[in-house]
């Protein structure tokens, strides 16, 4: 049985070498010249940059993340993170709750209190389950942590209101803070948060890409690029995948592309599910890559919560990644900006948006613009998964009516679940094993 597999980002490779082990018979096909999708990488002026946002290996999944070390062998420097919030001109450690006591006193009095607050009333019942993810931040951390940080954080990155977001999937991804962690955290005695991001890999070379072309090695003639699909039909037992001058027939199909993109590829779609696909909703990335002369900052990455300085919700260095992101006596930056159709970030040049967080960057001490030696702009229009209140209902009908026309949905757009790198190699590991 041949298995056509639509993309060829970190799912459809992961797929395509998985699937081959177990002695399948399997192709690749991705639109783009080079395989990779939000996991590309680019070297530019000696600096590596990771052009679908700020990538590390990291993860509580043991066995995912045995796997990764085991695909980039020597490949892979090993760091200890040291994560920051930019905050009133400081550099909160990461998460916020565990770094209350570097705040200002009132601040941080009024993140303690609140938080008691808030976890007296639950004790005592008083709360009514959160309706949507605004109220999940408050009714978890307070109104003091959650006005201080998580609130204007999530409003930059999603982009989106957060009262208009369900709550449903964030238990798993934001672990409920321990009430001692946190009395720790007020009065200076150090808690180390998330444990499992306390130490992180990072290719030496080649950037993120250098994982995924690692995984794809053993398939990697089983991979065609700059093939875009045009149409999926079925002929027969079998699908007919065409670009508009040639076909491709496949027994089965697994697909790794957004929903809006395999959507056109296909016919006679019910309405429902035309509209349930339209009505998901996501955002777009730009990254900003900026190489500059000497030394940067000492951190992992920092969050930027405040809406009065930079566009970016949060921005890296990958220089301090690996001992080649950069050349000697160098360093890089590389911030992230989500945005949306018709916003302002759309709607500037990529040199304006360049120049903009530049300046904002320099306003909030972060860099001296006299020192940046290259600067280079992507954008992506798939970045993230927006749960919306109706994403449930919306996901049941589509995922009901890829299942009775047979193509499998894997991966981040596909099944449009906000999943990493780790939740999209475990979600491949668990299709192949449930379809033995």
């Amino acid at each position: 049985m041949k298995t056509l597999i639509l993309g060829g980002g970190l799912a459809g490779v992961t797929l395509a070498r998985l699937l081959f082990e177990k002695g399948d018979d399997v192709q690749v096909i991705e639109r783009e010249s080079r395989i990779g999708g939000l996991c590309r990488s680019i070297s530019i002026d000696g600096f590596t940059f990771d052009i679908g946002g700020s990538h590390i290996i990291f993860s509580r999944d043991t066995e995912v993340l045995s796997f990764m070390h085991q695909i980039l062998g020597d490949n892979r420097d090993e760091r200890n993170r040291d994560t920051r919030i930019l905050y009133k001109k400081g550099y909160i450690p990461y998460p916020f709750e565990n770094g209350l006591s570097e705040l200002p006193r009132e601040d941080c009095f009024f993140c303690l209190n609140e938080f008691i607050k808030t976890l007296v009333a639950s004790e005592k019942g008083e709360l009514i389950p959160p309706a949507n993810f605004k109220d999940w931040i408050y009714q978890t951390f307070g109104k003091g942590i959650a006005e201080s940080y998580l609130v204007p954080y999530n409003e930059k990155i999603w982009n989106y209101p957060l009262h208009q977001m369900s709550a449903h999937w964030v238990e798993d991804r934001v672990p409920r803070p321990p009430v001692e962690d946190i009395i720790k955290s007020a009065i200076g005695i150090k808690t180390e948060g998330y444990a499992h991001q306390a130490v992180f890999s990072y290719p030496k070379t080649g950037g993120i890409e250098s994982l995924v072309t690692a995984i794809a090695d053993p398939v990697k003639d089983r991979i065609r690029t700059g093939f875009t699909a045009a149409s999926l039909n079925r002929v027969g037992s079998q699908w007919e995948v065409s670009d508009g001058n040639e076909q491709i027939f496949a027994d089965r199909i697994i697909s790794t592309l957004p929903l809006q993109v395999l959507l056109p590829c296909l016919t006679d779609v019910p309405d429902r599910v035309t509209q349930a696909i339209g009505n998901l909703k996501y955002n777009s990335i730009a990254c900003i890559g900026i190489g500059l002369e000497g030394e940067t900052l000492p951190f992992s990455w920092m969050y930027l919560p405040e809406k009065c300085g930079s566009a970016a919700n949060r921005i890296s260095f990958p220089s301090g990644f690996s001992t080649l992101g950069a050349p000697p006596g160098c360093s890089s930056i590389l911030a992230e900006i989500t945005y949306n159709a018709g916003d302002s970030i759309d709607q500037m040049s990529d040199a304006e948006v360049v120049k903009s967080t530049i300046d904002a960057l320099a306003a909030d001490g972060i860099l001296d613009p006299a020192r940046v030696k290259t600067a280079v702009l992507v954008r992506h229009k798939f970045a993230y998964v927006v749960y919306d209140l109706n994403w449930q209902e919306n996901i049941r009908i589509i995922r009901e009516y890829f299942d009775s026309i047979e193509i499998s949905l894997v991966g981040r757009f596909s099944q449009f679940e906000y999943l990493n790198m780790d939740g999209i190699i475990r979600s491949v590991h668990d299709f192949v094993r449930s379809n033995q």
